[in-house]
């Protein structure tokens, strides 16, 4: 087991103090760097004087891409099982 890495991670100009395991750490350096993009991209296309604004508006733009790939996760599962039914239904049909 890999012993625990403290990093500092900076969001919205705060830094906050983590104890990671470090196979975290690229991930975490990677969402922090993407949360920044995002806070700055809603700075420059509204008038938001308040971090807080800016940070809800990041969080609910990082789930609803959550939700929308589970949502296209079942779909797509849902499609290839039909086709999977489809096939064993013609390969039943030539064997029989």
């Amino acid at each position: 087991m890999s012993k625990p890495l403290k990093i500092k991670i900076s969001i919205a100009d705060r830094v906050y103090p983590l104890t990671i395991a470090p196979a975290q750490e690229e991930g975490l350096r990677k969402a922090a760097k993407q949360i920044e993009v995002m806070i700055k991209r809603f700075e420059k296309s509204y008038a938001v004087r308040d971090k807080q604004d800016v940070l809800a508006m990041s969080a609910l733009q990082f789930a609803a891409q959550v939700e929308q790939k589970k949502i296209d996760t079942v779909s797509d599962s849902q499609q290839v099982e039909e086709r999977l039914k489809a096939l064993d239904r013609l390969l039943h049909e030539q064997v029989s």
